[in-house]
């Protein structure tokens, strides 16, 4: 039943990195948690959505980034620490099909998404 299993990018975020945590002090954080099944689909969701406006990134998160920067406050590091764990699950998944231009446009990819989210800082 993979549906149900907390999106890879998100256990690996709050396995190597647990400070990240302290965003969800409301959240059952035990692994499997509907807390935490819920939140890594709308990350996986706002990247798809990245993905779906790859022109215009920055419309299509606006509201995200708003979010993030003036509501939750969320540090801007976070974001990097979270596009490292998006690429380590691809590789792992993929293996020899991740090459290194594969990582290279994620990595582009996904710091595009992660400038985005934190505009509103600035």
């Amino acid at each position: 039943m993979r549906g149900l299993q907390v999106p890879p990018p998100i256990r690996r975020l709050f396995a190597s990195y647990p400070q990240t945590k302290t965003y969800f002090p409301h959240f059952d954080l035990h692994p499997g948690s509907a807390h935490l099944r819920s939140h890594g689909s709308k990350v996986v969701a706002a990247v798809g959505d990245a993905v779906k406006h790859i022109d215009d990134i920055a419309s299509a998160l606006s509201k995200l980034s708003e979010l993030h920067a003036y509501i939750l406050r969320v540090d801007p590091v976070n974001f990097k620490l979270l596009i490292q764990c998006f690429q380590v699950v691809l590789a792992s998944h993929l293996q020899d099909e991740f090459t290194v231009e594969m990582q290279a446009a994620w990595d582009k990819f996904l710091t595009g998404v992660a400038i985005v989210l934190t505009e509103k800082y600035r």
